[in-house]
């Protein structure tokens, strides 16, 4: 049985592959937020479908992202984080049978951790650049997910439409990350 290694892409070559990255997360953000609050808003299959899908999607990414950066072993808060993620999805699963208050409250534990590991990950990456973007994304994650925590323990009825705008300020972050890394890019290629 032969091992493989997984090489960290060159500099030039991460710099794409981030910018590539970070538009696909943000176009996955951006018709998840669509979605939700038009189908998802007024059926309960599809809001459910699609609660499950958001953090699986992350944990998939993550993955990907991981695996393009030198693999999961050089990349824990990556690793971890699609773990949580992973998990995340399952719980999901098992709190939608409890009702939305825990749906909410297993959303805003997600959001904690994933937060943290997000904002891990952007200081490790600083030097790839536009990484501010996703140490902020990371840290207002995880003060969503307190906020998220907190609402699901009060009377009114969550629902779909409450998290959504979490996943909107998420494509925000993707997006400005994608748009720099872009900018940077054109400047060194005009350089």
């Amino acid at each position: 049985m032969s091992t493989q290694t997984i090489q960290a892409p060159s500099g030039i070559a991460a710099s794409q592959w981030l910018r590539s990255y970070y538009f696909i997360r943000a176009g996955f953000s951006v018709a998840w937020v669509a979605a939700a609050f038009t189908l998802g808003k007024s059926a309960p299959p599809v809001a459910a479908l699609l609660l499950v899908a958001y953090p699986l999607w992350d944990a998939i990414a993550n993955i990907v992202d991981a695996q393009r950066s030198g693999g999961l072993k050089a990349n824990p808060s990556q690793a971890l984080n699609a773990a949580v993620s992973t998990i995340t999805a399952i719980a999901v699963v098992v709190a939608l049978g409890q009702g939305l208050h825990t749906v909410l409250a297993v959303f805003g534990a997600w959001a904690v951790l994933s937060g943290l590991f997000q904002l891990a990950t952007g200081v490790r990456r600083w030097r790839a650049g536009a990484q501010w973007a996703m140490v902020l994304s990371g840290a207002q994650s995880a003060l969503a997910g307190g906020f998220f925590i907190k609402q699901a323990i009060g009377a009114a009825s969550p629902g779909i439409t409450d998290i959504a705008p979490y996943a909107a300020f998420g494509a925000f972050y993707f997006l400005v990350s994608a748009i720099w890394l872009s900018v940077m890019q054109a400047r060194k290629r005009s350089a």
